[in-house]
């Protein structure tokens, strides 16, 4: 048999990620998938405690949306650095950002510090968030991008069985602090692992373009978003407060937003606001269920450890169910004959009707209309909807989004999803700072309702995203 015959033959095989071109780079963004999985669900396992220990229950929703507001301008600056550089330098400078948040959290010694490191994470997290989507579009043939969603999704898996549990116990036995040193720690295996990828993806970057006038503009919208989200998310906080300071919080929400409407407006697709067809749609939609799913599970702890008073370890339970329902949804998205069988629309609808009815679960838990397990169960469905949307969101980008502009259409999806996680927490923060430090379930319940409203939106919107 020729050679030219053998070659013809090999290369009508389907694309494999156990090959030598592909395995290096999957092997080592799963790890710092991983490597991000832990910490978030650390943090926020400890988050109710950290706020106790520090007399700061009234920043918890500003601590919560911190990542949030960060992303928003990194993430836009990620997105144009990685299509005029490539992805490996906002990567690595991803890494370096995470390690000094961590640090900073870990030695805070007030919830203001505190707050100062969860918005470094948020910084970290655009960073990573986005080279690692672009490395992956430029890596890897279309046909194996929604199996490393899904290898993605499965890299929750482990931190969400044993990042609350330790977390839980570390805080309990020891100190909430020592938890922060754990994500330190993991960075070094898990940059090792990424390197030989990093490094042939630089080798075959070409020279670096020109930032264009719009890229500028759409960073200093950017900016002016978070500045405005900072403020509504500071006066929601403050709302809680009396006399002088309950009235700087009022300027506070009003002046955030007023700079936050035109300046997201001036930065997504055009369209995204009225759902447009396509792109516009499908980024909308990632904004609409981080505002429905993360709200919702990022209340699940607090709402545990105070209506249902839980230990720190008890409560990171719902992280746990997060994290593997998640995952199961993912892998199911990422089934060849779910792929060639059940359009990305069909999959969004499933979605985001799992997401709606799972949250019906916790907002029962909150006015103990159910008990904590069985909300647990319906928490979990919500969590196989996410799993089903987010990748399919992700995949659908990137099918319909020019090469030349993914790194772009890939950081508009993330700001949206960061602004609207950012008000809906503000909101949540607000009420709580209202009620604290008793913290009653109805306002728990409200958050969910609400939640859940927003989930039946992205249902119906679903529909504009082929």
């Amino acid at each position: 048999m020729s050679t030219a015959t053998t070659r013809s033959r090999h290369d009508d095989r389907p694309p494999s990620l156990f090959t030598r071109e592909h395995l290096p780079f999957a092997v080592g963004a799963v790890a710092l998938v991983t490597l991000a999985a832990f910490e978030n669900r650390a943090t926020t396992t400890v988050l109710p405690t950290v706020a106790r220990d520090l007399d700061g229950l009234w920043l918890f929703g500003a601590a919560s949306a911190a990542p949030l507001v960060s992303f928003v301008l990194a993430t836009v600056v990620a997105g144009a650095w990685a299509d005029h550089r490539g992805p490996v330098r906002p990567l690595q400078a991803g890494m370096v950002v995470f390690v000094a948040s961590q640090v900073l959290m870990a030695v805070a010694p007030g919830m203001a510090l505190f707050t100062i490191g969860r918005f470094g994470s948020g910084i970290s997290e655009a960073l990573l968030d986005v080279s690692l989507t672009v490395l992956l579009a430029r890596a890897l043939p279309e046909a194996l991008r929604a199996k490393v969603f899904a290898a993605f999704a499965a890299a929750w898996v482990l931190p969400s069985l044993v990042g609350p549990p330790i977390a839980g116990a570390l805080t309990e036995v020891w100190s909430w602090r020592s938890v922060f040193a754990i994500g330190v720690a993991l960075l070094v295996p898990a940059g090792l692992l990424l390197r030989p990828s990093m490094r042939a993806s630089a080798a075959q970057t070409g020279t670096a373009t020109r930032w264009t006038s719009s890229e500028h503009r759409a960073v200093r919208a950017a900016a002016l978003a978070a500045t405005g989200l900072a403020a509504l998310t500071a006066g929601g906080s403050l709302l809680g407060r009396s006399g002088p300071v309950r009235a700087l919080g009022i300027v506070l929400v009003v002046a955030g937003l007023a700079a936050t409407a035109p300046a997201v407006r001036a930065v997504l697709p055009a369209g995204t606001l009225r759902l447009a067809r396509g792109i516009p749609a499908l980024v909308a939609l990632r904004g609409l269920v981080s505002a429905a799913f993360g709200t919702a599970g990022s209340l699940l702890p607090l709402m545990l450890t105070t209506v249902h008073h839980l230990g720190p370890a008890a409560a990171g339970a719902s992280l746990t169910v997060t994290g593997l329902c998640w995952a199961a949804g993912s892998q199911l998205h990422g089934l060849d004959a779910v792929q060639r069988r059940v359009g990305a629309v069909r999959r969004l609808q499933v979605g985001f009707a799992l997401i709606t009815v799972g949250i019906v679960g916790p907002a029962l838990t909150s006015l103990a209309l159910l008990p904590v397990v069985p909300g647990l169960v319906l928490w979990g469905v919500a969590g196989i909807g996410m799993g089903i949307v987010s990748p399919t969101l992700s995949t659908q980008l990137l099918h319909l989004a020019p090469v030349a502009d993914q790194g772009r259409i890939t950081a508009a999806s993330s700001l949206t999803a960061s602004v609207a996680g950012a008000v809906a927490l503000a909101a949540a923060g607000a009420l709580i700072a209202w009620q604290a430090p008793a913290l009653p379930g109805w306002l728990f319940a409200a958050v969910m309702v609400g939640s859940a409203a927003i989930g039946a939106l992205g249902w119906a919107a679903s529909r504009r995203a082929g």
